[in-house]
């Protein structure tokens, strides 16, 4: 990497997302600058009213459209019906103008989320998470990659941190995390030795030591401390959890910063790269449906 790295207080490489997603969206502006300006449709289907979806869900619109996407957002409220979801998403995927879907996660309890996402095509699936996507995942087929998964790859792409014959532990095996991370990674390219650890696994502070790189997807705040944490490793904090309205990560990043060779920021780490991810893959679905 030819840029200047910025480091902690502690000495480690900061692995800056927020830099890093700049440049992917600068990237992409410029690819649909190129190709005429087409038309590229995100479309994101919000049901509720969390307040921290809603921030999410308005991001990746701004975003979007910084770099010349079009953007839709069909709001329903928390009394929708199953029914009321489906005819939602449905009408997006009949629609040719939309390239990429986004149903925002987690949907009311009432709501049968898998029954939903099997609507969506795998072309307009830009968050990656149909059993279609992640079907084309295990088997190495070309696909849209879960967006946080392929913002860590990215992460640890740009700033060269070498995968191959190295020891990786993910903690968490969430469907939207873990598992695809872990695929991502022992994929070839990656070539990484992959573990995945879960709150059932021993020795876990064992387990994170014989480790090159830790990705931390559990949502447990700070699980992760400096005895988890070999001289030189790589940390990444995926994990967010909400504490007096404090956004803390699944890495104490005061405790660890000191001992790890490179590590995240929570905020300003995977969830930039995550956004960036999403506008990517929508790039992608357009190549797919031959919009660009």
């Amino acid at each position: 990497m030819s840029r200047v790295l910025q480091r902690t207080p502690g000495g480690a490489v900061l692995l800056d997302g927020l830099r890093l997603r700049d440049e992917s969206l600068a990237n992409i502006k410029a690819t649909i600058a190129a190709a005429g300006s087409p038309k590229i449709c995100l479309a994101t289907v919000l049901i509720g009213d969390d307040p921290p979806s809603h921030i999410y869900v308005n991001s990746k619109h701004k975003k979007a459209q910084e770099v010349g996407m079009v953007s839709r957002g069909v709001n329903l409220p928390e009394t929708a019906t199953q029914a009321q979801v489906e005819d939602a998403v449905a009408k997006l995927v009949a629609d040719d103008s939309v390239h990429g879907i986004l149903v925002q996660l987690p949907l009311p309890k009432h709501i049968d989320t898998e029954a939903v996402l099997k609507l969506l095509p795998a072309e307009k699936d830009v968050d990656g998470l149909t059993e279609k996507s992640l079907g084309r995942l295990v088997r190495g087929i070309k696909g849209h990659v879960p967006c946080t998964p392929l913002g860590v790859f990215r992460l640890l792409q740009r700033y060269e941190i070498e995968t191959r014959g190295k020891r990786v532990v993910v903690i968490g095996r969430s469907a939207l995390v873990g598992l695809p991370q872990m695929l991502l990674l022992v994929g070839r390219g990656a070539d990484a030795t992959v573990t995945v650890a879960h709150k059932s696994t021993h020795d876990m502070i064992e387990v994170c030591r014989e480790s090159d790189i830790i990705i931390a997807a559990a949502g447990s705040a700070r699980m992760v401390t400096a005895t988890h944490v070999k001289p030189g490793a790589t940390v990444i904090d995926v994990g967010v959890t909400r504490i007096n309205n404090k956004i803390v990560g699944d890495v104490d990043f005061e405790a660890v910063q000191s001992i790890a060779g490179a590590i995240t920021p929570m905020p300003g780490g995977t969830g930039p790269m995550t956004i960036a991810s999403l506008l990517e893959n929508t790039l992608e679905a357009a190549r797919m449906l031959k919009a660009i």
